[in-house]
């Protein structure tokens, strides 16, 4: 059984969504839960798929919490949704607009995530080391557009090296969701157009763990 379109995108943003929640509370808070992290972390380094489902995996699993905080925003309850994390995935979609101008960044995004890597297959995903890179590889590019995500928190948590290190490790993984957001024939006005398609798609996704396995 295939994915539809609709679910494609779904997922795609789902993992903008936990990109952002997962800055939000490591900013507030200094610490996130591995389980939630590594799956974004980890898709940075398939960028060429055979199918759809290679990137995530089960999304059930992988993108429990963008998927909830998905179905949340698009049904405009927003109950326990920080503001701080819609202005992050927002901006990430921004972000993503902007990087595509640039063909030589993203060649150099390539490069670097080709590079970062060989530490990710010698240490982990979530390894520091591979973070660390991944972290200066965002500097190096993606901070240098005109647009930046200007993250907020406890000043005591954005100090610590490690801490800003996953943040940025983050944001560069809610790029790769947006691009992939893209690549299905996601757009900015079907945010508004498609809000219950994408609705539907959230609620079956996380209804029916069992099927998720499905690949186009």
């Amino acid at each position: 059984m295939m994915l539809s379109r609709n679910e494609e995108q779904a997922i795609a943003l789902a993992a903008v969504v936990q990109a952002a929640v997962l800055v939000e509370q490591l900013a507030r808070t200094g610490d996130i839960p591995a389980d939630s992290s590594e799956p974004l972390l980890r898709a940075l380094f398939i960028q060429s798929p055979q199918h759809f489902s290679d990137v995530y995996g089960n999304p059930h699993a992988s993108l429990n919490v963008g998927l909830n905080h998905l179905g949340t925003m698009l049904n405009r309850s927003m109950q326990g949704v920080s503001p701080d994390v819609t202005r992050y995935a927002l901006s990430l979609l921004h972000l993503e607009r902007k990087l595509r101008q640039k063909p030589a960044m993203m060649a150099a995004l390539g490069d670097g995530i080709q590079s970062a890597s060989r530490q990710a297959d010698h240490f982990s995903v979530g390894h520091e080391n591979t973070v660390a890179a991944l972290a200066g590889l965002y500097k190096q590019t993606l901070s240098n557009l005109s647009f930046r995500i200007h993250v907020t928190g406890n000043p005591t948590h954005l100090q610590n090296a490690h801490t800003a290190n996953r943040v940025r490790a983050l944001l560069l993984a809610g790029i790769r969701g947006a691009i992939l957001w893209r690549q299905v024939g996601g757009k900015r006005w079907h945010l508004l157009i498609n809000r219950s398609r994408y609705l539907k798609a959230c609620t079956t996704l996380l209804q029916n763990p069992a099927d998720n396995d499905r690949q186009p």
